[in-house]
């Protein structure tokens, strides 16, 4: 994703329905083979090896799951700011992610509340790339008062 940061946001200057700023992520072979298994063990070969992809049926190597949820989780935190604790992520993959494409999340705030001495957001997220929807989920937040 782009390298910028955002200052942390506090929980009493979200409002429902505010959008988060989209951003982008280029994706590469490498990010889609590393994010496998470099970062996630994942060493089914659709991942990895261009050929046993295409035997699968597919275009290319394609990104994995938890590769896609750990990109999830950068897009929330990056929003959030260093002070945001994530609590959860609940992630649908839909068309795959190849490589030399562009993955775009944008969001919006779809709820707040406290629960147990915690302020949360809960932030409905969609990655879209050029075939369509490649994750849609939401995930929740807990974030500083102020």
């Amino acid at each position: 994703m782009e390298a910028t940061t955002y200052a942390s946001v506090t929980w009493d200057s979200i409002e429902v329905g505010m959008e988060l700023p989209t951003t982008s992520r280029e994706v590469t072979a490498a990010l889609v083979v590393g994010g496998a298994i470099a970062a996630t063990h994942d060493y089914e070969n659709v991942h990895h090896d261009h050929v046993a992809a295409k035997a699968a049926g597919a275009e290319d190597v394609f990104m994995n799951i938890l590769t896609t949820n750990g990109l999830v989780g950068k897009y929330l935190t990056d929003w959030a700011g260093p002070e945001s604790t994530l609590k959860k992520i609940a992630l649908k993959l839909a068309v795959p992610n190849y490589p030399n494409d562009t993955l775009v999340f944008s969001g919006h705030v779809k709820n707040k509340y406290e629960d147990n001495n915690e302020w949360l957001v809960e932030i409905e997220f969609v990655g879209k790339n050029n075939l369509g929807y490649h994750a849609l989920g939401a995930g929740v937040l807990a974030l500083p008062r102020g």
